[in-house]
């Protein structure tokens, strides 16, 4: 099951990522952090994309655009506790949050390469 929903995932997140590029345009002038967080996450659509021709040799990137997403999720909600940021940006917690959860959930096991078994035995 967990194959299977690989790739698609892989896909989705990427193309979500990747149309960050919209925002970072517009707020390149008005926001520059904002722009510059989403240059990030439109760099690691990129790289989610290029994932997905072959999850299992991805394993580390898939593990870490989980986690961050994850963290940043995390920050949001705390941020938006402490009225740093309005609460209607808890949308972006939880789609950060469900993304992060899928791609760990789907991370392919880790392969094992010949030094990795030599060190093994």
């Amino acid at each position: 099951m967990r194959e299977r929903l690989q790739k698609p995932l892989l896909i989705v997140a990427g193309l979500l990522f990747v149309a960050g590029i919209i925002p970072l345009a517009m707020f390149y002038a008005q926001e520059p952090a904002v722009a510059m967080l989403m240059s990030i996450y439109v760099t690691l659509g990129v790289f989610l994309l290029l994932a997905a021709s072959d999850p299992g040799a991805h394993h580390s990137l898939i593990t870490f655009a989980g986690w961050a997403n994850i963290a940043h999720a995390a920050v949001m909600s705390f941020q938006a506790y402490r009225h740093v940021i309005q609460s209607r940006e808890l949308l972006g917690v939880a789609v950060f949050a469900v993304v992060g959860v899928a791609l760990i959930a789907i991370t392919p096991p880790k392969r094992m390469t010949s030094a990795s078994v030599a060190r093994a035995a």
